[in-house]
């Protein structure tokens, strides 16, 4: 029996050898691992057993030395550096947020208050801030968002915004960077491409999903429907889901916002169709609860998807 305690403590020693061979390697030819083992004041015995991960941490750091801006991180997982911490009398390793990481999170905290429907990224990250203020076609919509925001501040309502104009002038952009503002603020908003929500909602009757996703957009703070006009008209669209949701939001003053590539006059003859025939008075009662919610303002403007 002492014979094999003999071979297994060899053994051991060396390993333990091979260990702090290894360690003392990479300890006198890399600078960044020997400050950073140095900072852990820890024995070389027990950190020679984490040689390999913190060589790793030494290159995630070096990586973050260089590194400019989020999109050129190298490291492991972006946004993040490789870092040990004795805790607890235990060696720990964790992925710590750099510094760009941290402005980023910090910067797009709001999306945390903001619900979208088949919005692409673009949309999605829209900023008041980054708006483009050199077409003189866009400033009336301007001043309305500048007017709403400073409303807003001095706790003033205001009507919504139905805002029509051609084809690609930019008007969901400017009307969800009006909500991703008032996300910023802590609002809960919602940014919904009309048409592609109606064919969800329709989904929805097999999944039972149709009352959750129905409920959480009729009773959202704000509401954005970008593109409406752009549905087939069918009685139920118009009548069981946009006369149910305006009726809802127009009783309880929930500020609600339209893009369409329709004028509201056109926008009535577009509703009025339907398998049943023309059908104007439905279709007047859902204008006049737009008008309630919103105010019509036309925007034409340069094509800026071409």
């Amino acid at each position: 029996m002492d014979k094999l305690n003999d071979i297994i403590n060899d053994k051991y020693k060396a390993f333990s050898y091979k260990l702090e061979k290894d360690f003392d390697r990479v300890y006198t030819s890399n600078d960044t691992f020997k400050k950073l083992v140095d900072s852990l004041n820890l024995s070389k015995s027990y950190l020679a057993k984490y040689t390999s991960m913190l060589e790793e941490c030494s290159l995630e750091i070096d990586n973050c030395k260089h590194c400019k801006n989020i999109m050129e991180c190298k490291n492991k997982v972006c946004g993040y550096v490789y870092y040990p911490m004795y805790l607890n009398g235990n060696l720990v390793f964790n992925y710590n947020a750099c510094k760009y990481r941290i402005k980023m999170d910090k910067d797009y905290a709001y999306e945390n208050n903001v619900y979208v429907f088949d919005i692409p990224l673009e949309i999605r990250r829209a900023r008041v801030k980054d708006i483009d203020t050199s077409d003189p076609n866009r400033i009336e919509v301007i001043r309305y968002i500048k007017n709403y925001l400073d409303s807003y501040k001095d706790g003033k309502k205001v009507k919504g915004l139905y805002l029509t104009g051609n084809f690609g002038c930019g008007k969901t952009y400017l009307l969800s960077a009006l909500l991703n503002e008032l996300a910023m603020k802590g609002e809960k908003v919602a940014i919904i491409y009309y048409p592609e929500f109606l064919r969800k909602l329709k989904e929805g009757f097999s999944d039972n999903s149709y009352t959750l996703l129905f409920d959480k957009i009729e009773k959202v703070d704000y509401l954005l429907l970008d593109d409406i006009g752009a549905e087939t008209t069918t009685d139920w669209a118009r009548d069981e889901i946009l006369g149910t949701l305006l009726q809802y939001r127009m009783q309880e003053q929930k500020p609600t916002f339209f893009t369409s590539n329709l004028t509201l006059k056109e926008l009535e003859e577009h509703l009025s169709s339907s398998s049943k025939g023309t059908q104007v008075v439905k279709a007047r009662r859902i204008i006049e609860r737009i008008k309630q919610l919103s105010l019509e303002m036309v925007m034409i403007s340069t094509n800026k998807r071409k």
